[in-house]
């Protein structure tokens, strides 16, 4: 066994999900709706068969990302941790500020217009909260 610390990357809600402290805690958790978005750089993907997976409910997931570009670079993934882009540049900062302290944020894709090969995702960006 060693010594040396670790640092895990979960969040209250994941770690209690499957246990029963889970069951008391999910009706105390809130999700404060913020803001309404969409998500930057779907052309720049690598793999595009992921816009083929989602759909308007789907919850996403969002992580600070190092970035030369963008200091306050926001990943937005799918539910099987799939990059679908970022959070725009002009609407990140703030986000990027309550990530950093601490905070759980999520999206929820709530439109997906095809325009030819371009591919528009709306998201909505909430607080999770107990």
């Amino acid at each position: 066994m060693s010594n040396e610390l670790t640092e895990h990357q979960q969040d209250l809600v994941s770690l209690v999900d499957n246990h029963e402290l889970g069951e008391l805690i999910k009706p105390l958790i809130k999700e404060i709706h913020l803001f309404d978005s969409f998500v930057a750089g779907t052309t720049h993907l690598d793999d595009k068969s992921v816009l083929e997976t989602i759909r308007e409910g789907d919850v996403l997931s969002l992580r600070r990302e190092d970035n030369k570009f963008d200091s306050n670079a926001i990943l937005i993934l799918n539910e099987e941790g799939r990059k679908l882009g970022y959070v725009p540049e002009k609407d990140n900062l703030v986000f990027a500020r309550l990530m950093d302290a601490g905070k759980l944020l999520k999206a929820k894709i709530i439109s997906i217009n095809k325009k030819g090969s371009f591919t528009q995702i709306g998201v909505g960006i909430y607080l999770v909260d107990l």
